[in-house]
């Protein structure tokens, strides 16, 4: 019987908890794979290397990378859109010394966030936020999604989300028709100021603008900017950095043509 190689063995134990979990930190893989942690660092950074992992800038978090191989042609939209996305949200961020955000189409009108450079001790916001599904009608990333939709999917989609919403997600669901009004006029979708307002959990109380990501005049995804909703207004960042962040969010669609 041939000696199995320990090495690779353990890799494959990594990425068989990375791909089941989505995204994972140093600690979850260390319970469930039962390797130290030294060990899944070293075999991570040459996963990461050869660009089989991806690993969070703002967490250290895990997730699987966009070279991958698969059994499609072609990346699945998460892995493009991370992939096209990276230097770019970097860049806006050092332009801007605001945490970039950025989302991707999982369905249904809705959105999940897959990579930020949320920098708590730059932002006053904490990082833990990829793998999260904000509110199609009342974040400022859900709802530029949702309202770059065509007028006969926004009105299916977010009927169907209307109707398993409640408490102020429902009612904001409601109150939609009144909202797109605001993001079509303004150019950008903005953060409702009670969402998400536990300072406890995020350092701070955030304010956020976001535009969709198109590709072949599609929308893909959205990009946000977020802050600390003392240090600026809504106004004062969007008068100062929309053409910049839509710049961005035109870059990134371009490469995933």
């Amino acid at each position: 019987m041939a000696k199995l190689n320990r090495s690779v063995e353990r890799s494959m134990k990594i990425i068989e908890v990375v791909s089941g979990s989505g995204v994972t930190s140093l600690a979850f893989l260390a319970e469930q794979t039962g390797l130290p942690k030294a060990t899944i660092m070293r075999i991570c950074a040459t996963l990461v290397g050869q660009r089989w992992l991806s690993q969070s800038r703002s967490d250290a978090r895990y997730r699987i990378g966009p070279s991958f191989p698969r059994l499609e042609s072609e990346p699945d939209s998460v892995d493009a859109l991370i992939e096209a996305g990276t230097s770019e949200i970097v860049a806006l961020t050092k332009a801007t010394e605001l945490a970039v955000d950025i989302a991707v189409s999982i369905g249904n009108g809705r959105v999940e966030i897959v990579d930020t450079t949320r920098h708590f001790a730059q932002h006053g916001i904490f990082p833990d936020t990829i793998g999260y599904r904000p509110s199609p009608f009342r974040s400022a990333l859900g709802s530029a999604f949702l309202a770059a939709l065509s007028a006969e999917e926004r009105s299916a989609q977010a009927a169907k989300l209307a109707a398993i919403t409640k408490g102020r997600d429902r009612e904001a669901a409601l109150s939609f028709p009144k909202r797109l009004l605001d993001i079509q006029a303004s150019g950008f979708a903005a953060r409702e100021e009670a969402y998400w307002g536990r300072a406890v959990d995020y350092g701070g109380t955030p304010s956020a603008i976001a535009v969709a990501i198109r590709a072949n005049g599609q929308p893909q995804g959205a990009l946000s900017l977020v802050w600390l909703a003392e240090r600026h207004t809504v106004a004062s960042v969007a008068s100062t950095h929309l053409e910049e962040l839509n710049k961005a969010a035109d870059a990134i669609g371009k490469q995933l043509v």
